[in-house]
């Protein structure tokens, strides 16, 4: 949707009920985007590159076994608030294996790595916005917070803007409710919580909002 452009005039007079009219037109359209919540950058952000960081999560280069756990896909937009969409934002983002532990030494949990699982991977959206991966949907684990729901951090970078969020599945309602971190969201939990394709559960989407 174009930008409204009001005149002085519009504000003159009868024109008044008219500009209202208008400016509320224009919150609707503006609150049909909300930007996507920011959440914590979490403790667990790789130290170092990984050797891999593509858009398959469950497979390495080498391994005959692809990784635990139920495989699933992720597409989504990197779009401003206007719904226009981001070209060549970067994506990087990492999660716990199945089993709810990460790649990462500071990790206290004591469920098994995964060593076929790359828990990390760094994309691009294309020209369209669009981007997609392809993981394992990662476990609950308990942390000094309590018990933290399945989730997926992501640090999106677009042409001016940058945010820090994570990914919420619909299906975990519940442990999404005890989450402290979810909790925090408020209002704008919603915009962190995936939408599950309801002819294949194992497909999600999440378009993520910057501000433009």
């Amino acid at each position: 949707m174009g930008q409204i452009h009001l005149s002085r005039r519009t504000f003159a007079g009868t024109g008044l009920a008219s500009a209202g009219l208008v400016l509320a037109t224009g919150a609707r359209a503006f609150a049909e985007r909300p930007l996507t919540a920011e959440s914590p950058l979490g403790p667990f952000f790789p130290l170092s590159p990984p050797a891999e960081s593509d858009a398959d999560l469950t497979w390495l280069k080498g391994h005959s076994k692809r990784a635990s756990g139920q495989v699933i896909e992720v597409t989504g937009r990197v779009l401003d608030e206007k719904g226009n969409p981001i070209a060549g934002a970067r994506l990087d983002l990492w999660q716990a294996n199945a089993a709810g532990r990460y790649a990462h030494p500071s990790d206290p949990a004591v469920a098994p790595l995964d060593p076929d699982f790359q828990g990390f991977a760094s994309i691009v959206s294309d020209s369209k916005g669009d981007w997609r991966i392809v993981t394992i949907k990662p476990g609950s684990y308990d942390s000094p917070i309590g018990r933290r729901t399945p989730h997926i951090h992501f640090d999106i970078r677009g042409k001016i803007q940058r945010n820090i969020a994570q990914l919420y599945f619909p299906e975990e309602a519940k442990l999404n409710a005890g989450d402290m971190l979810y909790k925090g969201l408020g209002s704008e939990a919603g915009t962190s919580v995936a939408v599950r394709n309801t002819n294949d559960p194992n497909k999600y989407n999440w378009d993520i909002v910057l501000m433009g």
